[in-house]
């Protein structure tokens, strides 16, 4: 833990600790436990209730009848940013990394405030199961095992303890440091994976195809461990990340290759997280949130192994919709309605000031936040805010959203901030606009018929390069 930031919050999380031990003492309302379960890199259609014809997600589709569909949530265009971005409730281009230098990957600094250090804080038991990716990367051949490259040394890789989930709110940590295709880029052929417990590598080269399994029974046993306390889990599937992996129980079970076999297991572990806080007595006092870190990985795989962002234009790495607008789901049986659908603009940052208000957790003033509390929202209270959104690849300000409009910003794939994205990155030549309710696909750029909003969307990007 990090001593000096954590005594900005000791005085408040010590009375909700004792809120907590006085509410299970009298027995009057159980406290709220939270898990987010997380998938890597699953596009927006590619969910049943989505409108997948691909795919079968009846859990997932429950989930969302029993609770709130999300049709406007935000993520980041790739992994290692949308995480960054959901634990911290910032954008990640504020984020500071270790030396105070921005990279292609974020790396969470020993300043930055997690939602897993506020609830532990908060007297929340907290566990990580799965992808962290917050650790920096090295070179492939780091992680490869002989032969390597000519020339090419091998290694454990980069990971520092300090950067690790343990050192960021995480009671327990159980899963990869980062990807599972990563050693793709030695040998296409080799797929190579460490799976740690805590700080300490118990496996290298785990089969991936056991990895959506493994993480679900772990997960089980964490909830098992603390019915009688609350608890936060991140739930950080590897999957559908390429290398797709599936145990013989799904394999060859879908009409769609291999990455609907792979929907179907994550599908599958959702179940049997809601089936077992069912058997526990746990499932009204549990808010449950599901979404997906990016769009899919489009023009990279095959056809049947590949995922969907339709309507949308565009996939991972993009800052058109398809890149980083997601799937996401929230359900509280509890406290919010069920069956409903929000169309307002939502983030993957707004998770942290919502699981506090959901909890009570105190959220230290001193924090710089860039996400809202959707609480009240979710619960049918209208609200006021005129929100703007800005879309970033890495350091680079590709975008801006606010109502229905988007105006996408001219960019050149030489750009710096770009770094490695750019062979990614289609070039703009000039402001595009887009109304998101009448052009969800982003095909009709209007900008000349509505000049007085691209200059109003352009006052507001000149006002976020400052802020950001």
């Amino acid at each position: 833990m990090h001593l000096i930031r954590n005594l900005s919050i000791q005085v408040g999380s010590a009375l909700l600790c004792i809120f907590f031990i006085n509410i299970v003492a009298t027995g009057s309302e159980k406290p709220t436990n939270v898990i987010v379960f997380l998938t890597d890199d699953q596009g927006y259609a590619d969910v049943g209730i989505y409108g997948s014809d691909n795919v079968d997600t009846p859990h997932i589709d429950q989930l969302a009848k029993d609770g709130i569909k999300f049709t406007s949530f935000y993520a980041q265009p790739l992994c290692g940013p949308s995480r960054a971005a959901l634990l911290t409730g910032r954008y990640p281009v504020k984020i500071k990394e270790p030396g105070g230098k921005k990279k292609p990957n974020t790396v969470l600094g020993a300043s930055e405030v997690t939602i897993a250090e506020i609830l532990k804080q908060a007297g929340y038991k907290t566990a990580l199961i799965g992808k962290w990716h917050l650790a920096g990367e090295g070179a492939p051949w780091d992680y490869a095992p002989p032969p390597l490259p000519p020339g090419k040394p091998g290694g454990k890789g980069p990971f520092k303890n300090e950067l690790m989930p343990n050192e960021q709110g995480f009671d327990y940590f159980f899963g990869t440091p980062m990807h599972n295709g990563y050693t793709q880029r030695v040998d296409p052929e080799r797929f190579i994976v460490d799976l740690m417990r805590n700080k300490k590598v118990i496996e290298s080269q785990t089969d991936v195809n056991l990895l959506t399994v493994r993480y679900t029974e772990e997960a089980l046993k964490f909830i098992r461990s603390n019915v009688a306390r609350p608890f936060f889990l991140l739930l950080s599937h590897n999957m559908p990340h390429v290398s797709l992996g599936v145990s013989q129980r799904f394999a060859a079970k879908s009409t769609y290759g291999l990455y609907g076999d792979v929907i179907m297991e994550l599908d599958w572990s959702l179940g049997e997280i809601i089936k077992e806080l069912q058997i526990l007595n746990l499932d009204e006092n549990t808010l449950v949130i599901f979404l997906s870190d990016n769009g899919p990985p489009l023009g990279q795989l095959t056809d049947r192994n590949g995922g969907s962002s339709h309507p949308l234009r565009g996939g991972k790495y993009s800052t058109w919709e398809g890149g980083v607008r997601v799937p996401a789901i929230m359900r509280w049986k509890s406290k919010l309605p069920r069956h409903q659908t929000d169309h307002d603009v939502a983030s993957v940052m707004d998770l942290l000031p919502t699981i506090a208000e959901a909890t009570g957790a105190n959220v230290p003033s001193n924090l710089d936040l860039d996400g809202f509390s959707l609480m009240s929202r979710l619960l049918g209270k209208p609200e006021s805010r005129d929100r703007t959104y800005f879309y970033h690849s890495l350091n680079n300000l590709q975008a801006v959203r606010k109502g229905a409009w988007k105006l996408v910003l001219p960019r050149q794939r030489n750009d710096p901030e770009l770094l490695w994205l750019a062979r990614y990155t289609d070039e703009v030549s000039e402001h595009q606009l887009y109304n998101l309710d009448n052009d969800l696909s982003e095909t009709r750029n209007i900008a000349s018929q509505f000049p007085d909003v691209v200059a109003e969307l352009l006052r507001e990007t000149e006002l976020a390069k400052k802020h950001l």
